[in-house]
């Protein structure tokens, strides 16, 4: 028996795994009413995780010797539990998007900057719309009402009601 939005639950998951994976690459999409309003709870969510989480940090010391012998530090980071935790729930919620080289750009400069990145959406979310949000949160003391959604009118064909959904 379909739930909502007239898909069944595994169905209806995929469609709002996707948009939200789009939605946070993108920073906007065009979709219907119905859809947009099914996809603000569900994104917000998942940005209220990361702003939660981005900071958990822990540095340690990496030893490491040269050709010669000789010992050289240096200070190497990684996620700590609550982040890390963090960044796996969100994995699970969203789609893996791969970054697309752009035509102007090198393949060899494409390479070195986007070699060591694994998951280039979930590196996004926690490195670029977190800290930022995060930032907004102090300023203005909001936390939450990261998406917007505008209205388009019907779409020619079916009659649906279209919509813009995008990060604010």
């Amino acid at each position: 028996m379909p739930g909502k939005m007239g898909r069944t639950t595994e169905q209806r998951l995929a469609v709002l795994r996707n948009q939200a994976s789009q939605l946070l690459w993108y920073g906007r999409i065009q979709t219907t009413q119905a859809k947009a309003k099914e996809l603000r709870p569900y994104v917000e969510k998942l940005i209220t995780k990361a702003i939660n989480t981005y900071d958990d940090v822990v540095a340690y010391e990496v030893v490491a010797k040269d050709r010669k012998g000789k010992e050289i530090k240096s200070t190497a980071y990684k996620d700590g539990p609550k982040k890390l935790a963090a960044r796996r729930a969100v994995m699970a919620k969203l789609y893996d998007l791969q970054e697309v080289k752009p035509f102007a750009e090198k393949k060899s400069d494409f390479k070195k900057r986007t070699g060591k990145v694994k998951h280039p959406l979930v590196e996004k979310l926690f490195n670029e719309i977190a800290p930022k949000y995060a930032q907004r949160k102090e300023e203005i003391g909001q936390g939450g009402g990261y998406t917007r959604i505008y209205l388009l009118g019907e779409r020619r064909g079916d009659g649906a009601e279209e919509a813009i959904i995008e990060l604010v």
